[in-house]
């Protein structure tokens, strides 16, 4: 199956399409929010996506009383979780400009809401697409009011049981909507290796018939690549121009010189990838000529000598009789004769 993002096809085993997840990395600062766009693009990337939440729509008030003060680094946290919250969600007069820049720009902007309000607010905006994180899987509401408006949905699947990926997409198909690309997550930041499983991707794909790619929180980029290896279509990657910004997700984000490596090897993966038919390519025909071996005589032979096993041995170059046709001169009278070392061909018979 396919699904367009505007005029990109998504499916296993294209160039994936590339979100720099900025979330809240900008830090509540447009001038930075700008930069990370520009960078994005001049990385490659297709999209940039942020976080639409307000301190009211994502976090209770038990939950700010209980997380008064992270215990972690300082450096990463500078306040209370409702101080960090208030300072980093984006007000709707700044998605506005942020959109407009991404135009400018010439890069896909994308947001994912956190409840039907904002929801509504960016299909207003006009993103290309929804994207849910992991903690609304099974916020079935949710995924019944974002399914309606018909636009592809990337869903994360981060925490999520096989049975709750299921129960999310039955719903999702339910509103008439089949334009989902699951997206495999380990919401942690940074997960084990042994605990991404990054099989996950075909796995998802096989059970559900639909796109799989992988949304990512690991250090570095040798993961994401990989996951491209395994026909991941969708790649999201955190991304920052400094790990050691203060703020949640910096310290597991791609910088720039990380996010062009990529985007530029996954397009080189996919390319490497191929075919499952074997082929041969021209250039190694043309190697064979050089690398192969040919049937060479052990010492001089005169014309009337009848080739036996031991008067030949195979050496480079592969221009003369293959060592796979030695049979077919077995027991054959030369009708030229041939010195110690040469190349024999057809010829000498």
């Amino acid at each position: 199956m396919k699904i367009k993002i505007k005029n990109k096809e998504i499916y296993n085993g294209v160039n994936p399409y590339i979100i720099a997840e900025i979330g809240a990395n900008h830090n509540g600062d447009m001038e930075l929010a700008k930069k990370l766009i520009i960078s994005a693009k001049e990385c490659g990337c297709d999209a940039v996506k942020f976080q639409s939440w307000t301190p009211s729509s994502l976090i209770a008030k038990e939950e700010y009383e209980r997380n008064q003060k992270y215990n972690d680094s300082a450096k990463k946290h500078f306040g209370s979780l409702k101080e960090m919250v208030t300072k980093y969600y984006l007000r709707e007069e700044q998605h506005y400009e942020l959109k407009q820049f991404c135009e400018e720009v010439n890069i896909d902007f994308c947001s994912s809401g956190f409840s039907t309000d904002e929801v509504r607010f960016l299909e207003q905006l006009g993103v290309p697409f929804f994207k849910t994180a992991s903690m609304d899987i099974n916020n079935l509401s949710l995924l019944r009011y974002i399914a309606q408006f018909n636009k592809p949905i990337l869903l994360s699947t981060g925490m999520a049981s096989l049975s709750e990926i299921e129960k999310a997409v039955e719903v999702i198909e339910k509103c008439g909507n089949t334009q989902i690309v699951l997206l495999h997550c380990i919401s942690i930041y940074p997960p084990l290796f042994e605990d991404i499983h990054l099989n996950n991707i075909l796995m998802l794909n096989k059970a559900f018939g639909y796109p799989s790619g992988f949304s990512d929180h690991s250090i570095g980029f040798s993961i994401p690549l990989a996951s491209v290896a395994l026909g991941s279509c969708v790649i999201e990657k955190h991304f920052t121009l400094d790990k050691d910004l203060e703020g949640w997700d910096h310290e597991i984000s791609a910088n720039p010189e990380e996010m062009k490596i990529i985007v530029q090897e996954s397009k080189n993966i996919v390319k490497a990838l191929g075919s499952y038919r074997r082929t041969v390519t021209q250039a190694e025909l043309e190697k064979r000529k050089k690398f192969r071996r040919s049937i060479v005589a052990n010492y001089p032979m005169d014309v009337g000598h009848i080739i036996q096993e031991g008067d030949v041995t195979f050496k480079r170059p592969g221009t003369g009789i293959s060592p796979d046709q030695v049979e077919y001169i077995m027991g054959r009278n030369l009708t030229k004769p041939v010195s110690a070392d040469e190349l024999i061909t057809w010829e000498h018979f």
